[in-house]
């Protein structure tokens, strides 16, 4: 038996100049850092990423499953490449995303420049021309790693490893789902300068950027449905609190103002309004994050809060 066997190194890999080895480790290194951090952020938190690929004009029906499918799929590449013997396929899989992505992006540049598409969560980044500098780097390296790694080996151990990480994204959305319910509430919030009590009854909480347009179209929606008796429906605005007023006048929405909001939203984290909290005697039942029609009608009757 060879040392290069006992070691579970393929024989290309050793037969290779040393040049050769040292940039196609290095390269692959490359893609299993930018790969792995990427897809493990999506795993870890699905409903995040849900909103960002629904802000690339990604349908709402296809949101999350994209946004799994994306995490298992890059989560894949990035533990492959480490791998010499599966090294390929990685590179391969990662290749392709990057292709798929840069392709997406470019068919659809117009509509989507200026908009966030931070794939990594050190690295902040929005459509323009950067992106493709950035991309097409990292696509440099995908295809270092693909032309300088060994043959392609069996499937069944990539298989095996897929289903694992599949496994890890289930029990990472679960998680999500679990946190999202059952949070309790601080007692008392400020509401129209009066303390109020959150623990009582059924609440509605809507957080809103009074300059955003989709914020101000989804208020207008809802101020056109009809409301149970029991239900209080309180509007928290992120940003500019001076013109939390002119948005419910102007935007015909019944509901009463708390300026509490960075205090709630250490609770109910989410990344843009528009974003709406159901409660139930101070506990989060439910989470909606949808503002396109028919939502948030459907989800508010879900929940109740609708005749």
């Amino acid at each position: 038996m060879s040392t290069a066997s006992t070691l579970g190194y393929p024989q290309s890999i050793v037969a290779a100049p040393r040049w050769k080895n040292l940039l196609g480790h290095f390269a692959a290194i490359v893609v299993a850092i930018l790969f792995l951090s990427a897809g493990l952020w999506k795993i870890s938190d699905p409903f995040r990423w849900q909103t960002m690929v629904e802000q690339l004009m990604v349908p709402v029906a296809f949101s999350m499953p994209l946004a799994i499918t994306l995490g298992i799929t890059e989560t894949l590449a990035g533990v492959l490449v480490l791998v010499p013997r599966y090294r390929k396929w990685g590179a391969l899989l990662a290749t392709g995303l990057l292709l798929a992505f840069m392709a997406y992006i470019g068919w659809n540049y117009n509509a989507l420049i200026g908009r966030d598409c931070s794939c990594f969560p050190w690295l902040k980044r929005t459509v323009g021309p950067g992106f493709f500098y950035g991309d097409g780097a990292m696509l440099v390296a995908a295809l270092a790693a693909l032309g300088l790694a060994p043959k392609f080996s069996g499937l069944r151990t990539p298989a095996m490893i897929l289903a694992g990480i599949a496994l890890l994204s289930g029990a990472g959305y679960a998680y999500n789902v679990a946190s999202q319910s059952g949070i309790e509430m601080p007692p008392t919030i400020t509401v129209d300068g009066q303390p109020y009590n959150l623990r009582q009854g059924r609440v509605f909480l809507f957080f809103y950027d009074p300059s955003c347009q989709h914020c101000d179209l989804a208020a207008r929606h809802m101020a056109t449905y009809k409301w149970q008796k029991d239900v209080t429906v309180i509007g928290l605005p992120t940003v500019n609190p001076q013109w939390a007023g002119s948005f419910l006048h102007d935007t015909k929405l019944t509901a009463r103002t708390s300026l509490d909001t960075e205090q709630l939203r250490k609770l109910v984290k989410f990344q843009d309004p528009p974003y709406g909290v159901v409660l139930n005697n101070g506990r989060v039942k439910a989470t909606i994050s949808h503002y396109d029609e028919p939502e948030p009608e459907t989800s508010l009757k879900q929940a109740g809060l609708l005749d």
